[in-house]
């Protein structure tokens, strides 16, 4: 190694230290994404939620859906019926989230679950157009935003405290039917402005509980103050009975998979591992310059154990010594076995043939028909023919390959 690139490469280690010591001081930014999802402790993520859930919604049975749509997993509990169908559940579909990802489909099953006496709790800030339709209810997102925005309870008595919000609380509801819609909650920005905020609204013989503001339920306002009194009180509103919290999407399916996801997450190892590309890239464009020698061509040494095998079987063969052949084919079949299978050759009978058959997954009649022919190989006295050696070597190529 030169002299030139040995002060490269010191340039290199000293920038890669400075960038290391640099972010090794500097603070993490804190990550305001909006995930919902129940394994991130981030502000806006329901870890939180997800440890406190069965304390408070109390004698209650919570179930947690991941691995399905909503669609599968009702349509999975519907028992089909001559007159009317009916669900093997009974309970309350459980859904927070920022923006709505049920499908159309989902949403069909979900109203059917509702109409068979059952209630769905939804919290985000959009909701699925055709339950918006359904339900004749009309959203609006002119809602002013300051920094003394407050959320409250409609029924006093259950709370009259107002809890103050610094996220964005734009949305609302600007349109129901008010007939048979039953307002539950507000919220009132500082020039006093009302809006709604959580309803009930019926739908044949169940109800859907519509909130908009998931971030009442996130890390960080579980653990503001007394906001998780809030909380507690817009889920004072869940029916008795079981829970069916619907969390696919928030677990872990939003990680990357890519291998390298821990690096590019922390700036100082990301800044090194670009650093260190660079630093290779330069290497390589130093040392083009030097012209490497022609390699010469090395031929492969010729396989002359087979060779050799193949002259030893073909002068066994002229001489007509098939029974030499045979008692070698027999030993290299039974040594194979013996390696590759582990099992015990020294006694050929049943036994043999169920292990050899489970452990190869051959044909269990091929094994059989192989074993009779040794079997009667060593039995015989006589000198074998051409034909038992063709008919033993086929046998055993059954079994091998």
């Amino acid at each position: 190694m030169n002299k030139s690139m040995k002060i490269y490469i010191a340039i290199l280690v000293l920038v890669f230290s400075l960038i290391l010591i640099t972010g090794s001081n500097s603070s993490k930014p804190i990550d305001w994404t909006p995930t919902y999802s129940v394994n991130d402790k981030i502000p806006l993520g329901l870890y939180v939620f997800d440890k406190e859930i069965d304390g408070i919604l109390k004698k209650q049975k919570i179930e947690r859906v991941s691995a399905l749509t909503p669609y599968e997993f009702l349509d999975s509990k519907y028992v089909p019926d001559t007159v009317v169908g009916t669900y093997k559940i009974k309970g309350t579909f459980f859904n927070i989230t920022e923006y709505s990802t049920i499908d159309d489909q989902s949403m069909n099953e979900l109203f059917y679950f509702v109409s068979h006496g059952n209630n769905a709790f939804l919290s985000m800030k959009s909701f699925p157009q055709p339950l918006l339709d359904s339900l004749k209810i009309e959203l609006d997102s002119g809602f002013e935003h300051s920094d003394s925005t407050s959320v409250f309870m409609a029924n006093k008595k259950l709370n009259s405290k107002k809890y103050y919000f610094k996220e964005s609380l734009e949305d609302f509801f600007s349109k129901i039917d008010t007939s048979n819609t039953t307002v539950l909650g507000y919220q009132e920005n500082y020039k006093n402005k009302k809006r709604i905020n959580f309803i009930r609204v019926p739908y044949v013989n169940g109800y859907f509980y519509l909130h908009m503001q998931p971030a009442a339920f996130s890390n960080f306002h579980l653990l503001k103050n007394d906001h998780y009194q809030y909380a507690q009180s817009v889920l004072s509103y869940v029916p008795k009975g079981n829970v069916f919290w619907y969390t696919k999407g928030q677990n872990s399916e939003s990680i990357s998979g890519n291998p390298l996801r821990y690096i590019l997450s922390q700036p100082p190892l990301e800044w090194a591992l670009y650093l260190s590309l660079i630093g290779i890239l330069i290497f390589i464009l130093f040392n083009a310059k030097r012209k490497q020698r022609i390699v010469p061509i090395l031929k492969p040494l010729p396989n002359l154990t087979v060779d050799f095998t193949k002259t030893i079987g073909n002068l066994y063969y002229q001489e007509g010594d098939h029974d030499n052949i045979i008692d070698k084919k027999i030993i290299y079949f039974l040594e194979k076995i013996r390696n590759e299978y582990l099992i015990d050759t020294s006694k050929l009978d049943d036994a043999f043939i169920k292990k050899l058959q489970h452990k190869s997954g051959k044909d269990e009649n091929d094994i059989r028909d192989l074993v009779f022919l040794i079997n009667e190989h060593r039995k015989s006295y006589h000198g074998s023919l051409e034909e038992d050696l063709i008919r033993i070597n086929n046998a055993i190529e059954k079994v091998l390959h």
